[in-house]
């Protein structure tokens, strides 16, 4: 069974960091029902990306849900985006057609996100392709 460690490898791996509620969740998990932590952590993973699509589109699709749901979780997405090859440029189309489904609600939010994910992906001293 993977350790707390190993779960945050993944993270750290694909975003950077691991983000705080999801330590959270992961520890406390581990420590009440690690059976069901390891399995959730294990389905986030294939979910998050799918063998049909590489990386970069799979994190692009996530930014972009996040964002028609309003959730900071863009963040995070929109880093691993940029960590996969995505550029700004790329984060910024997205936000556009999220626009067409959420409306101005979602392209304003945009901007804390990708302002947000440029931040954290600048904080790992890696340079924008």
């Amino acid at each position: 069974m993977p350790s707390f460690a190993d779960i945050e490898a993944i993270y750290v791996k694909l975003i950077g960091y691991m983000p705080g509620r999801m330590k959270d969740r992961v520890k406390r998990g581990h420590r009440i029902d690690p059976e069901f932590t390891n399995m959730l952590e294990k389905l986030r993973e294939h979910a998050v990306a799918p063998k049909a699509l590489d990386l970069k589109t799979s994190q692009l699709i996530a930014f972009g849900i996040l964002l028609n749901n309003l959730s900071h979780a863009a963040v995070n997405h929109g880093c691993a985006a940029l960590r996969a090859g995505a550029t700004e440029e790329d984060l910024h189309a997205v936000a556009e057609m999220a626009f067409l489904f959420r409306g101005l609600p979602a392209i304003n939010f945009a901007e804390e996100a990708i302002a947000g994910a440029l931040e954290a992906y600048a904080k790992q001293k890696i340079t924008l392709p």
